[in-house]
């Protein structure tokens, strides 16, 4: 009796409740219901975990190619040859001066492009420009040495040889082997941030179930650079290299 008069007020209560009410009602029971399922989800039916690790280290370059452009221009082309030579000879001494072995350095091709400019309104050929120009090419292990000298060839140009001097690219030729212990470092921060997140909700960390290597950067020291497809900067001698894993791991 005491169980259909508790029924009988409930409807009566119900009758009285304005129809908007009622389904703020319904639908509140009905969301904390799914969020309970969803949160015994995360032990039954979904059993794995998604974590991102990363590890950054410092290295310094151990190669450098570096480059310095000799230009010469004259009326014709056997001029600007004939004045490009000495400007070559000048520079080559003064790298040499300054440590350059003769395996470090090599003499690219001459090259001559021709530039003619004409009257724009009769076509009429005005005068004919010819400029030769060739490459001073330095590869070397002395990272230190390049460093110092391309802050000095400078001087060249004081003395009216015509460069145009690139920036030295240092590299670091062990980075296969320094990929692979990144990323196992990149895999154990990973483990360590499931385990922290796992133990909140009183689960344990199992073996992993998939793993999938992210970008690979290589910047200058501390700096914010990201690209989707991975940076490899090299303008400085010191380096940040940053390894990211995306790990899936099993919740036990």
């Amino acid at each position: 009796m005491k169980m259909q008069s508790w029924a009988l007020s409930s409807w009566m209560f119900l009758k009285r409740t304005p129809t908007l009410v009622f389904a703020m009602a319904v639908l509140g029971i009905g969301l904390t219901t799914a969020s309970g399922v969803m949160v015994r989800g995360i032990r039954n039916a979904n059993d794995t975990i998604t974590v991102t690790g990363a590890s950054t280290e410092r290295i310094t370059s151990d190669y450098v190619d570096w480059s310095v452009k000799v230009s010469q221009s004259g009326a014709s082309q056997q001029a600007s040859y004939q004045g490009l030579q000495p400007a070559v000879e000048q520079t080559v001494a003064f790298l040499k001066a300054q440590g350059i072995e003769a395996d470090e350095m090599e003499l690219d091709s001459v090259k001559s492009e021709k530039q003619e400019v004409r009257d724009p309104r009769t076509g009429e050929l005005r005068s004919t420009t010819w400029t030769s120009t060739q490459a001073v090419l330095i590869g070397s292990w002395n990272v230190a040495k390049i460093y110092r000298i391309s802050g000095q060839i400078g001087q060249l140009i004081g003395k009216g040889v015509p460069l145009t001097i690139n920036e030295p690219a240092y590299t670091y030729t062990k980075l296969a082997e320094k990929r692979v212990d990144m990323l196992a470092k990149a895999t154990k921060d990973a483990r360590a941030r499931a385990r922290a997140i796992a133990s909140e909700a009183g689960a344990g960390i199992g073996a992993i179930t998939n793993a999938d290597t992210g970008s690979f950067q290589i910047t200058s020291p501390n700096s914010t650079e990201t690209s989707d497809s991975g940076s490899y900067d090299t303008r400085t001698i010191e380096k940040d290299i940053t390894a990211v894993m995306a790990v899936t791991f099993r919740v036990e």
